[in-house]
């Protein structure tokens, strides 16, 4: 190290140089003995600013200074949950530093014109690019995208890349979607900048295919019910209502797909989520919705057997993998997850069951009703405990209680489909979604105030099986009421998907509002508020009136994990009995890295 070594700035932090001691150099000391290796830290001995010596020449890698006074604060955060490691002074070790408190996506500066760093939800690099990076690691410890400040895909210990709790997207969100941020959290991008629209594109979007879905099969039955014949409805809506639903899958599903190849990180998140990881039943339900209400002219007979086992095939793996997460009792345990999306992972089992029994297969068609019902219960019990706990809805949300018409007319229709008649059990299914759907009529002011969004998309299809619940209990109890019913039904349902339809397209194509950015999907693990940074500069301030013994260790904790050794040299001016210049010498036995 050379003789400035060490440096005192304006406000009294000291620097010491960080480079890489290069073995076999040629060094010459004062006595011209050439090829003298740098001392090591056994036999190291410091005076003043540097070592009893000169060196000739040293080729330096890379050279860097550390405040002794605010570096330590940045290697203190790794025992919040910060990423250390960083020496080139990366956006990730910037993190842990003081911020504005809102984005963490600008760095602790506050932005400063600079753009936020989206690339930390990017699908991470391929094997080949790893490979290449194993020899540096191997040897040194340091990754070569840390040091140009580019977030690691490798580190286990990736914010990014860590679970986020079931818990903490409670504690951390707000409405029943869990899509708003609270005021006293922060998230890992910036919010004053838009989104690459990937990121920006929720699951959520299949909610529209549901509401189209659904639809046709609703006019189909309208056109073929007995019970509805006086309307003499033309099956050419059926048709062009599922040709369009069929192409809105397709777009959706292809957006979507190069979103898991591209932004995975964030995929996997909306996965992990409370809310969203139902809406991943929902393009399988759609498939099912498409087969279901196929039009005669397209498809005349009754569905291919191995139609359902495809469609069925990853429903049935979301619901082993979410219902045993609801049976084993843990983290994401149904008492703590539970909300009226999860009603989703339930419907499911009856509209598989009703595409089993049009394909012939009543066996399995029995199965899946019987585990759906079983669910539904215990669902429903819970909801109707944790609802009245729970913190009231904002006005603009409060058709998310839809939710709840769903599974029980789902689950009279299958009933029916089954057993070929709406007996007493399809019956009290069927009286239970009406009582439900009678309870949010009433509540009209529920519905008043409220701003488009595209989750309203997913309280549709409810509508629309409930209507379709009262046409088959109009066909086996045919009256003045119960057609009168039917009709009122599918009106209120199909007048609710053409304006959202509408308004989807205003939002998406004339005022381009249809996609903020996505704040529920970029929070942190921990939380990480004001209160914590100001928490974190008073143990800064502390440290550095305490003095530097502490930060002594911190820094060998540091160089213990990669082979560059930090060779530095500190002083203290003498308290008492010394002149102004001189200094006190370091003993040969003392703190040398």
């Amino acid at each position: 190290m050379s003789s400035s070594s060490r440096q005192a700035s304006p406000r009294g932090h000291q620097f010491v140089d960080i480079h890489p001691i290069i073995h076999k150099e040629e060094n010459r000391r004062p006595d011209g003995e050439p090829g003298t290796e740098p001392p090591t830290h056994g036999s190291a001995r410091v005076r003043g600013a540097g070592w009893r010596g000169e060196r000739r020449t040293q080729q330096r890698s890379f050279g860097r200074q550390v405040s002794l006074g605010t570096g330590f604060a940045m290697l203190g955060a790794e025992e919040n949950g910060g990423k250390v490691g960083n020496i080139g002074g990366g956006r990730e070790a910037q993190r842990a530093l003081s911020r504005s408190g809102r984005s963490l996506g600008r760095g602790f500066q506050g932005g400063g014109g600079r753009k936020g760093d989206f690339s930390m939800f990017r699908t991470k690099s391929t094997l080949n690019k790893q490979m290449s990076m194993l020899p540096l690691r191997a040897n040194t410890g340091i990754d070569l995208q840390n040091l140009d400040g580019a977030p690691s895909g490798n580190r286990k210990d990736d914010p990014v890349n860590q679970t986020v709790p079931a818990g903490r997207y409670f504690a951390a969100l707000r409405g029943p979607e869990l899509d708003q941020v609270k005021d006293s959290e922060d998230i890992l991008l910036p919010k004053d900048e838009e989104w690459p629209f990937l990121l920006r594109f929720p699951i959520n979007c299949f909610g529209i295919c549901l509401g189209l879905s659904s639809q046709a099969i609703l006019w189909g039955a309208l056109a073929a019910s007995p019970a509805t014949a006086f309307l003499r409805i033309s099956p050419a809506i059926n048709l062009g209502l599922w040709l369009l639903a069929l192409a809105v899958l397709l777009s959706i599903s292809v957006t979507y797909a190069l979103k898991c190849a591209f932004y995975f990180e964030a995929v996997r998140r909306e996965y992990f989520h409370p809310v969203r990881v139902n809406f991943f039943f929902a393009p399988w339900i759609v498939c099912m919705f498409l087969a279901l209400g196929v039009p005669p002219s397209l498809a005349p007979g009754r569905p291919h057997p191995a139609v359902w086992c495809v469609f069925m095939a990853p429903v049935l793996m979301l619901e082993l993998k979410i219902y045993g997460q609801w049976l084993s009792g843990g983290k994401r345990r149904l008492c703590k997850v539970a909300n009226p999306s999860t009603h989703l992972s339930v419907v499911g089992n009856f509209v598989g069951s009703i595409l089993a029994a049009r394909a012939g297969w009543g066996e399995p068609a029995k199965f899946l009703w019987a585990v759906g019902f079983a669910h539904y219960l215990v669902l429903f019990v819970t909801l109707y405990q944790r609802l009245p706990t729970s913190e009231a809805l904002p006005k603009e949300l409060h058709p998310v209680y839809s939710m709840f018409i769903a599974a029980p007319s789902a689950a009279s229709i299958a009933w029916r489909t089954i057993y070929g008649e709406f007996d007493e059990v399809s019956r009290t299914c069927y009286f239970i979604a009406l009582f439900l759907y009678i309870s949010l009529v009433v509540r009209i002011n529920f519905f008043r105030g409220f701003r488009f969004s595209v989750a309203w998309w997913s309280y549709t299809f409810p509508m629309t099986t409930a209507s379709l619940a009262t046409i088959r209990y109009a066909e086996q109890v045919p009256c003045f009421v119960t057609k009168g019913m039917a009709l009122s039904l599918s009106l209120v349902s199909s007048t609710m998907v053409s304006v959202l339809f509408v308004s989807t397209l205003l939002h998406a194509f004339v005022w381009r509002t249809l996609f903020p950015n996505d704040l529920a999907i970029a929070i942190t693990k921990n939380k990480c508020s004001a209160a914590a940074n100001k928490a974190q500069q008073q143990q800064q301030r502390k440290a550095e009136k305490a003095g530097v013994n502490k930060p002594y260790d911190k820094i060998r904790r540091w160089t213990k994990q990669s082979s560059i050794s930090l060779v530095s040299s500190i002083t203290k001016r003498a308290n008492s009995g010394n002149d102004g210049g001189t200094q006190s010498s370091t003993p040969p036995n003392g703190p040398v890295l």
